[in-house]
């Protein structure tokens, strides 16, 4: 069991305890980061609490902060100076007065640093063969050191490629079901782990059973490495989501946004995992490094910065990339929306956009759909924002006599006028889209016109007819 005093002991964090010694035997069960100044609603219990005290601005800032801690259960508060005076007395004061032992992080400590290590002394206090394979993973044994290491002792080059590397090592593996694939020039396989997309540990030429042995155990430990870097990565995370509750709730994002540490134009890139709550995972491999994405599930959302240098092909690439490895994904569908790029001021508008372009995804056939919000026509857009009630009573209200007419005499001209305002109010193509003479949907569209009472040869008219056809849609 890792405890505060456990983590007071690892090494390299110099922890210093300002307050609340004699409750430091408490459990630590994860660790949460925030600079929000009322945590509470994302604080869990057992959670050890991590701030750069961004929130502080003077005296008395700090009694509403600690309550929330100590009201969501919150084992301790780990925070390093809000200025060079160090930790404000009135938060030692309040972390004394609400019973939440207060830690000192150095000022020159990395976050990171704080988080990877409190991550892997939580791993590490597992059971079974877990810990046994986290002990023999040293404390800096990244998936960099570990290649270097078994490169060493198999006396072969090792690599690591993701399962959605546009390579044919990945195509190869795929092809042999998704097992250890041998051959003369490369030895293919899993590494350990669940993981919604798989990594291949590649090791160039073919093993003997000794080498062998030493690849099965590299796959694993590289699997632990991969799962501890997730924890750690899913704990930083987290602070995107008061910026998705923010955006649902229309308050104002500024503050959630500037603890994110995103800067400049955005992306919002929402995924769906039909069957499985692998979407966090599969945004994870596919987003650029600094992409924030929300928590696992069947729906998660991320939100990425766009420099510019967003590849105008993303969309194409990730299909090209998922559909190769679709037989080993843990899911029935893949569905990917993204907004356009967007400054902050439109930040709720952009999270509309990836929402409606996540619906046209599951509108089409595909086992992988990835839909830009820019395929998505204006006015669906627009319609989209419209509540459902007020699409069908402006549906009722535009094309009202059409639909009672087709109800009542078995035709179809509503079908008949989509077709002719989608051919730009061309007879000639909607006739032939139609396989119809032109008089007969001539016809047809002048019976149209003088049901609904309107003008359609009209721009305006058109207009407000092809919207109120779209609302039904």
């Amino acid at each position: 069991m890792t405890t505060v005093k456990t983590l007071l002991a690892l090494p390299g964090l110099r922890l210093r305890v300002r307050a609340g010694t004699a409750l430091l035997d408490r459990p630590v069960s994860r660790i949460f980061v925030t600079e929000l100044p009322d945590p509470g609603r994302y604080v869990s219990a057992g959670e050890l609490v991590l701030s750069g005290l961004l929130w502080w601005r003077g005296p008395g800032d700090s009694e509403a902060f600690v309550a929330a801690l100590a009201k969501a259960g919150a084992v301790a508060l780990a925070a390093s100076g809000a200025d060079s005076d160090g930790i404000p007395e009135d938060l030692v004061e309040a972390c004394t007065r609400h019973g939440i032992p207060l830690l000192e992080v150095p000022t020159d400590l990395s976050f990171s640093v704080v988080t990877e290590r409190v991550v892997l002394a939580l791993a590490a206090a597992g059971e079974g063969a877990r810990k046994r394979l986290l002990s023999a993973a040293t404390e800096d044994a990244s998936v960099e050191t570990l290649l270097d290491r078994a490169r060493a002792e198999i006396g072969l080059p090792c690599w690591v490629v993701p399962a959605v590397a546009p390579a044919d090592l990945v195509r190869r593996f795929v092809a042999a079901g998704g097992r250890t694939l041998e051959s003369g020039d490369v030895s293919v396989r899993p590494v350990g782990g669940r993981q919604a997309l798989p990594w291949l540990l590649a090791i160039g030429g073919a093993l003997t059973s000794a080498q062998a042995e030493i690849a099965e155990e590299l796959a694993g430990l590289i699997g632990l490495a991969r799962t501890r870097a997730d924890e750690v990565r899913a704990v930083t995370d987290r602070v995107l989501e008061p910026l998705l509750t923010a955006l649902d709730e229309g308050s104002d994002p500024h503050a959630a946004l500037t603890a994110t540490g995103l800067r400049g134009d955005l992306r919002v890139v929402v995924a769906r995992t039909e069957g499985s709550e692998a979407a966090r995972g599969i945004l994870t491999e596919l987003l650029p490094p600094g992409a924030l994405v929300g928590p696992a599930g069947e729906t998660t959302w991320a939100v990425a910065e766009d420099d510019g240098e967003w590849p105008e092909d993303w969309p194409a690439t990730v299909t090209a990339s998922l559909s190769t490895v679709e037989s080993l994904l843990p899911c029935r569908r893949v569905l990917i929306g993204i907004s356009d790029r967007s400054p902050v001021s439109v930040l709720r508008g952009a999270k509309e956009v990836a929402r409606y372009a996540l619906a046209a995804a599951a509108e089409r056939p595909g086992t992988i759909e990835v839909v830009p919000g820019g395929e998505i026509g204006m006015h669906r857009l627009l319609l989209a924002g419209a509540p459902d009630e007020l699409r069908a009573a402006l549906r009722r209200r535009v094309l009202g006599p059409l639909l009672s007419y087709d109800a009542e005499q078995g035709t179809d001209l509503v079908h008949t006028l989509r077709v002719f305002l989608e051919c730009s109010g061309s007879p000639t193509r909607a006739a032939r889209a139609l396989h119809v003479h032109v008089n007969t949907l001539r016809y047809r569209i002048g019976r149209a016109s003088e049901l609904l009472g309107a003008d359609l040869t009209e721009f305006t008219e058109q207009l407000d007819v092809y919207l109120a056809l779209s609302a039904g849609s």
